[in-house]
């Protein structure tokens, strides 16, 4: 398969915590492919967590990823900048009959539940929410219930059958490959949260046509969520990337490195004396 004459990659960390091993692979995965192929590497900050974002964690990004060696073209594309995009994607969602107000709160979803689960682990929406009356829903609004929005898969699986997720293999022959993509085990996903007028699924698909990107390099963790992005890119007429889903970092333990574990920093390791290099080295860069 041919790829496009410009080819655009993206790292994209959520600024919630400092960066760690894991991060530094995937950051240098991408860069990797991104010289390869004679594309772009760009930088993205994913900060539509407004709770747990923090300037000093940006600044963090920044250090870490230039003391690795990387280079990226300004601007930065910054999320909590663009909360207007992801409204108007919104909007236009809402405006196809594609998207409809849930006011349950958590505990509510996990009671109404039948036990099944999204490929993350939550429980499956059980649609209570969707079978609201148009006078219902205008009164929870009114009286101000907090609402998010999701999405209504049978309705889009009802525009279209069958969604294809381009896959590129992580070799050198970059050779890809179609695979069925399977939104219906995620039910109706969220799409707009309640705290912030945007979700990750709703910003990323937006903002990676917004950039261009052709390219998108990130672990296994979030290997079923292209199939949501895929149904999303459908939706809006929105072009869909190449997909790449590279393995994950372990500690010790096995586990995969996280910012919620406790996992070291790359600012730890870089003032225990580690260098630039002993990381690229450690992580096969």
């Amino acid at each position: 398969m041919s790829f496009p004459s410009q080819t655009i990659f993206r790292f994209a960390p959520s600024p919630n915590g400092l960066l760690h091993l894991g991060h530094a692979y995937s950051a240098l995965y991408t860069d990797h492919w991104a010289k390869a192929l004679g594309g772009t590497f760009l930088l993205r900050i994913e900060d539509i967590d407004i709770a747990r974002c923090r300037p000093e964690f940006v600044d963090a990004v920044f250090v870490d990823l230039q003391w690795l060696g990387l280079e990226w073209p300004e601007p930065v594309r910054v999320q909590s900048a663009h909360f207007d995009d992801y409204r108007a994607a919104a909007d236009r969602l809402k405006s196809k009959g594609l998207l409809y107000p849930c006011f349950c709160t958590r505990a509510e979803i996990r009671a109404a539940g039948d036990g099944r689960t999204d490929p993350d682990g939550a429980p499956i929406y059980p649609g209570t929410c969707r079978h609201l009356s148009g006078g219902e829903r205008l009164e929870k609004l009114e009286a101000g219930v907090p609402v998010q929005w999701r999405l209504d898969m049978g309705q889009a699986l009802d525009r279209k059958k069958e969604f294809l997720i381009r896959e590129a293999m992580p070799d050198p022959s970059c050779a890809v490959v179609e695979r069925l993509a399977e939104p219906g085990r995620w039910g109706d996903v969220l799409i707009v949260r309640k705290d912030t007028p945007t979700s990750y699924h709703l910003s990323v698909v937006v903002d990676d046509a917004i950039q261009g990107i052709t390219h998108v390099t990130r672990g296994m963790d979030l290997y079923a969520s292209s199939d949501i992005h895929v149904v999303l890119q459908e939706l809006m007429g929105l072009p869909s990337p190449v997909y790449t889903h590279h393995r994950l970092i372990v500690g010790e333990d096995a586990e995969k490195l996280s910012k919620s574990r406790g996992s070291e920093s790359l600012a730890g390791l870089r003032a225990l004396g580690i260098t630039p290099e002993d990381i690229r080295a450690r992580l096969g860069f």
